[in-house]
């Protein structure tokens, strides 16, 4: 079929049925493709806008269910976990002093350094120290006494049945030639009625 331009020169649209059967050709497959396009800026790019729209919808909600599913799995060793925490939380407490306990761990560290070899300058106790959830006990040392000597006392102390930590010791030469050292010691007890952050946290 030759193309004749000629033919869209005098084409009238009020008599379409007169047209050459090449215009009618051209004007039907001008008016599918505007058709088309049309059709698919009102309804196909709407539709595929809501199509993507619920895809990322649809990650997300997988993404969601994941780590919840993550979380449930994990739910169950979070608990084990606490429980033994629990557990040993509760041997920590047996191995703190009591009140009626305390006056005898003074009695305690004076065996240890005696049975070490050691001359007893001063034992006593210092001012607690209030914390947000137990309270220090201060025992302030001075002992005298040779290097062996002085390792015994602190591998004594820390054999006892309750907890003691030892802190800033101070070695230095005494009038005698001999060695002579002041160490904190520090006892521990949890404050009645203190709530710890992990309980805390669980609470809120």
């Amino acid at each position: 079929m030759n193309l004749d331009l000629s033919q869209f020169n005098d084409i009238d649209f009020e008599n379409i049925g007169a047209w050459p059967k090449l215009v009618k050709v051209v004007f039907a497959t001008l008016l599918a493709i505007c058709v088309f396009v049309g059709s698919y800026f009102l309804f196909v790019s709407d539709a595929l806008d809501a199509l993507n729209a619920e895809q990322q919808k649809e990650q997300q909600l997988k993404s969601d269910f994941k780590s919840k599913y993550q979380l449930a799995a994990n739910l169950k060793l979070y608990r084990e976990q606490l429980a033994v925490m629990e557990v040993q939380f509760a041997e920590l407490l047996k191995m703190l002093p009591s009140q009626n306990e305390m006056p005898g761990l003074l009695d305690d560290i004076t065996f240890v350094a005696t049975d070490a070899g050691l001359r007893i300058n001063s034992l006593d106790w210092d001012s607690e120290i209030v914390r947000e959830f137990y309270i220090e006990f201060p025992i302030n040392i001075a002992v005298s006494g040779d290097y062996h000597q002085l390792g015994h006392l602190v591998s004594g102390v820390a054999k006892l049945p309750r907890i003691v930590s030892l802190h800033d010791f101070v070695i230095k030469r005494d009038d005698s030639g001999g060695l002579a050292m002041d160490i904190l010691a520090k006892t521990y007890r949890f404050k009645e009625g203190a709530e710890l952050p992990a309980e805390k946290g669980a609470s809120k």
